[in-house]
């Protein structure tokens, strides 16, 4: 038997983030970010509604990006004072993860993170609120995904909380939100939000109804992502729906290895989260494709892409994605985005390790092992071809 988990509702398009006005409820717990949204008005959009639906708020603001195990306890703590039966996220997937995990402590103090980072081990949530996520970013999905990631400063190691217990119950997708990105956050979502769908669509839970989502969202980004790098408002608006359609897909259907080394090597080398998986993709696709080529294919088919053989359309496939990097002037190695060599050995045995036990492994489409993973980061790293 196979799951298929979604939120409850899902309101997009301009101006629904009005739907707040709507909620039933006495207390909101609203989480946000660095100074974006209160700079261009929507975390008082946001206050404004909720008082509107006379539901008393407090703010927890500050969130740092790639948000760590210190920050979630204390934004549980803060909740367990307050009592929301409302949380409410607003802003990139840093903010939106936290709450995320804020929640689980929350409703489960004496519950501990590596009690959480167990896949789907949670106990059931609810029981005191309920979840809403406002992405302000294309291109992590976190608003209707099963996942958070929190970062471990103290052992330098990003784990990703899988359970579907903390799917939102409603997940907001307005456009207007995203048309603040600068253009290097847009690049960077734009590829984690590539990264999604094409591993969703490999994974080993992939199934006839995550499909679909995967393959329309990579149609879309390669429709809208460069457009909406270059400012068009139309291909922004559109890349919020498709990033939130590979959101759909992962979340059900897992992900692969590109997110296993980008978890491991952000809070190493310090990668934003889209940027690491931008590098990683093509080399994962050359090495996974000894397994699942025609998936691969199927891709470049939809794409259009040039090749007549499984073998040539793979090829076509991983030339799109790093001429995709190219024209958004993002590095094709680790050596290019300025890891020293030095750095990276020191720390590669360790990265690897870690890359091998992170959640998302486990449903990559073929196997690897620690020295396998090393192998491959040495190939990312110098821009060799993965041939084995």
């Amino acid at each position: 038997m196979a799951r298929f988990t979604l939120p409850r509702d899902i309101y997009f398009g301009e101006g629904s983030l009005k739907t707040l006005k709507t909620l039933n409820g006495k207390k909101a717990v609203v989480v946000v970010g660095g100074s974006s949204m209160q700079r261009f008005g929507f975390l008082a959009k946001v206050i404004d509604y909720l008082k509107e639906a006379h539901i008393e708020v407090k703010v927890i603001d500050g969130i740092e990006p790639d948000p760590s195990v210190d920050t979630v306890m204390d934004g549980a703590t803060i909740m367990r004072d307050f009592e929301p039966d409302w949380i409410v996220a607003i802003g990139g997937g840093s903010p939106i993860d936290a709450a995320k995990a804020m929640w689980i402590f929350y409703e489960y103090p004496e519950f501990t993170f590596e009690q959480a980072v167990v896949p789907f081990g949670l106990p059931e949530l609810r029981q005191k609120a309920k979840f809403i996520a406002i992405p302000s970013t294309s291109g992590t999905g976190t608003e209707v995904t099963a996942f958070s990631v929190i970062t471990d400063y103290k052992k330098k190691i990003k784990y990703p909380i899988a359970d579907f217990n903390i799917t939102p119950d409603i997940a907001i997708v307005d456009p207007e939100l995203a048309q603040t990105m600068p253009k290097k956050l847009i690049a960077h979502t734009g590829m984690d939000a590539l990264t999604h769908a094409i591993e969703a669509y490999v994974a080993s839970l992939r199934s006839a109804f995550s499909d679909p989502l995967a393959l329309d969202a990579i149609v879309m980004i390669n429709e809208y992502l460069i457009k909406s790098y270059n400012g068009d408002k139309e291909a922004r608006n559109e890349m919020h729906s498709a990033q939130c359609l590979a959101g759909m897909a992962f979340s059900n259907a897992l992900l692969g290895i590109a997110h296993s080394m980008a978890h491991k090597t952000g809070a190493v080398f310090h990668i934003p989260h889209g940027c690491a998986n931008a590098i990683f993709l093509p080399y994962v696709i050359q090495y996974n494709s000894k397994k699942c080529c025609h998936r691969y294919a199927n891709i470049s088919k939809r794409l259009n892409l040039s090749g007549k053989t499984d073998d040539e359309l793979v090829e076509s496939l991983i030339n799109f994605i790093q001429n995709l990097n190219k024209k958004m002037d993002l590095p094709l190695t680790l050596k290019d985005y300025g890891t020293t060599e030095e750095d990276f050995k020191s720390n590669l045995e360790y990265i690897s390790h870690n890359a091998v036990l992170d959640a998302c492994t486990s449903s990559n489409p073929r196997e690897i092992d620690d020295k396998t993973m090393e192998k491959l980061f040495t190939c990312i790293y110098y821009g060799n071809k993965v041939n084995f």
